[in-house]
């Protein structure tokens, strides 16, 4: 009863993407029913991951070779957010970007200039592209006390062969090398996403219900007084619960599920 009355008062729902809404490239059972029923309701919803090397482009481009129609506009990523967070703190700033060219991209769509010249603010982001060039000059700056900004803490990053390194790798390899962190770091769970989500979405914080397969990234939202739902069917199995700090205000087998819970809920 109480995760009804939760999903009741919900107003716009942001899902994880790998081990929520699919596996590697496998749609999960109940993806496309989720979705419309959403539609059909006129309820927003975004997705939400924490990887920045990918373009939200790419990411269509994904959905829709799984049979999805998700138009660019609802697909938020760290590196989105991490731009809104610069916006707001750093407005005519010149970066230093370690990533991919997507995530490059981002930020000069988003009107910032990008130097490797004296810049203004260091950003670190999931970069597949890595080279130990670009990695020293991060280093150099870091040292030298630019600000420094990280896109999200993720230290591996899922693949059907298993974990490739991710940005909180790269996050412990520059403390070591230079005795310091990040001043800020973006991406879920922290709240600098959570204030760009508000931005963009133009909810409350407690209107928004994030559903996810991982505790520490997704689930942990719930910390700021977002609704959380987890699902089984990625990451997170269910004895975890009983380790985890992070509890969900919702639990569900999968999306399908989610849909017969929402269903109901919106019956009440």
């Amino acid at each position: 009863m109480e995760s009804m009355e939760k999903l009741r008062h919900i107003r716009c729902f942001l899902m994880d993407m790998d081990g929520t809404i699919y596996l590697g490239n496998q749609l999960l059972p109940g993806a496309q029913s989720w979705l419309d029923l959403l539609n059909e309701n006129g309820i927003p919803y975004y997705f939400l991951t924490n990887n920045s090397s990918r373009s939200r482009v790419e990411y269509t481009e994904k959905f829709t070779r799984l049979g999805l129609d998700v138009p660019q506009e609802q697909i938020f990523t760290s590196g989105e957010a991490t731009a809104i967070y610069l916006h707001q703190h750093f407005a005519d700033a010149a970066l230093y970007v370690v990533g991919t060219p997507a995530l490059m991209t981002e930020f000069e769509r988003n009107g910032f200039e990008l130097t490797d010249n004296d810049p203004d603010v260091a950003v670190l982001g999931f970069d597949t592209t890595l080279t130990y060039d670009k990695l020293w000059k991060l280093c150099v700056l870091v040292t030298a006390g630019k600000p420094y900004i990280a896109t999200h803490p993720d230290i591996n990053c899922p693949t059907e062969d298993g974990f490739k390194p991710d940005v909180g790798s790269m996050i412990e390899l520059v403390a070591t090398s230079t005795g310091r962190r990040p001043d800020v770091i973006i991406g879920k769970p922290n709240r600098p996403i959570v204030d760009a989500l508000v931005q963009k979405t133009g909810f409350a914080v407690e209107e928004h219900c994030m559903i996810g397969d991982r505790l520490y990234t997704d689930i942990a939202l719930g910390r700021w007084g977002m609704t959380t739902a987890l699902v089984l069917s990625g990451e997170t199995q269910v004895e975890d619960l009983t380790r985890s700090e992070y509890q969900p205000d919702i639990l569900a087998a999968d999306i399908a599920k989610m849909t017969e819970l929402l269903k109901k809920a919106l019956k009440g």
